[in-house]
């Protein structure tokens, strides 16, 4: 039996650790040299192509300019003004929000559940449908957009005459270009498209739970919803909160998809956000009559940043707090 520790003895291990030499930073970096390394070309790149024009076009915020020359005309704050009471921002920002709120549950509940089957030990040919799960994606939005457009043009009709005779409907649709359905057209590729990413983190979450964990459930007689709700959604919570916000950063920032499938139209029914900035800063929208002013763009790009910011501390906040109100529930 080993003697127990002394309180003498005690000091004397406080106070070697605390008179252990701590390493320098310099140190720290010679030691960790290649990981460094390896991150500048991407970290340079960031600065280059993401941290500087967006602080650069700050200063445009305050211009009026077509993006052709120097700004001259000097507006001040009038860009904002105009973006905070211009209603098709709103209403764009109205159809981005509306995208993310079907999107993101729906989309997490079928990343879940396929997560769930591929994460089957006895699974046959796991690594196989993975893959196939996952090649949406990475696959460009934009070829996905051109493809449904091909598939909705040349199909679109035998969709409708089976639609008809199952009596589902009443008249033919043009799916794209009929304000009911566009958004939703959108938001069932979207969820097709992403759905790879959502599937492949829930999957890394199931695989760090150990397995000793549902045999002993098992041995205790506990079902298979018993072990999902009480082993795997307790443990995926610290996962799951980490997917969830980058589900609705994600949605919420939806672009090349919408600009490929629709261009905003019909009559701005699927205008989202950021085509309503890419329209304002280029010209050429749904909206007829729209005239590039780069200036403005700018303004309404930093102004919906500052929405995301401020949804994004809120979201963190709020899942926060219900852990930390489950927390206190648990340990009473």
């Amino acid at each position: 039996m080993q003697a127990p520790t002394l309180p003498t003895e005690q000091k004397i291990v406080s106070h070697q650790r605390q008179r252990a030499p701590k390493r320098s930073l310099w140190r720290e970096i010679r030691t960790n040299v290649w990981s460094y390394i390896y991150v500048t070309p991407m970290l340079v790149l960031l600065l280059v192509f993401v941290v500087y024009p967006t602080f650069a076009s700050l200063g445009y915020t305050l211009y009026q300019w077509n993006g052709i020359g120097d700004p001259s005309n000097y507006v001040g704050l009038d860009n904002f003004v105009r973006v905070i009471h211009d209603p098709f921002f709103w209403g764009a920002f109205q159809h981005t929000f509306i995208f993310t709120l079907v999107l993101v549950p729906i989309q997490l509940l079928l990343a879940l559940a396929l997560a769930l089957v591929l994460n089957n030990p006895k699974l046959r040919f796991a690594s196989f449908y993975r893959s196939v799960y996952f090649i949406p994606a990475v696959t460009s939005p934009a070829v996905i957009g051109v493809v449904i457009q091909l598939i909705l043009s040349n199909f679109g009709d035998n969709l409708n005459q089976l639609l008809l005779s199952m009596h589902l409907i009443h008249e033919h649709i043009d799916w794209l270009g009929d304000p009911r359905f566009a958004l939703g057209i959108i938001i069932v590729v979207g969820i097709w498209n992403t759905l790879g990413y959502n599937m492949v983190y829930f999957l890394a979450g199931l695989q760090t739970i150990p397995a000793e964990l549902y045999e002993a459930a098992s041995i205790d007689g506990a079902n298979s919803f018993a072990r999902f709700f009480r082993i795997t959604i307790p443990l995926l919570r610290a996962v799951g909160l980490v997917i969830v916000i980058l589900a609705i950063l994600g949605s919420l920032q939806v672009f090349d998809l919408v600009l490929v499938l629709t261009d905003g139209g019909p009559y701005q029914a699927t205008e989202v956000v950021n085509t309503y900035i890419y329209h304002q800063a280029f010209g050429g929208s749904a909206r007829a009559g729209v005239q590039p002013n780069v200036g403005f763009a700018s303004a309404a790009s930093f102004f919906y940043g500052l929405i995301l910011l401020g949804l994004s501390v809120a979201q963190v906040l709020i899942f926060r707090y219900i852990n930390r109100q489950r927390a206190i529930e648990s340990g009473q």
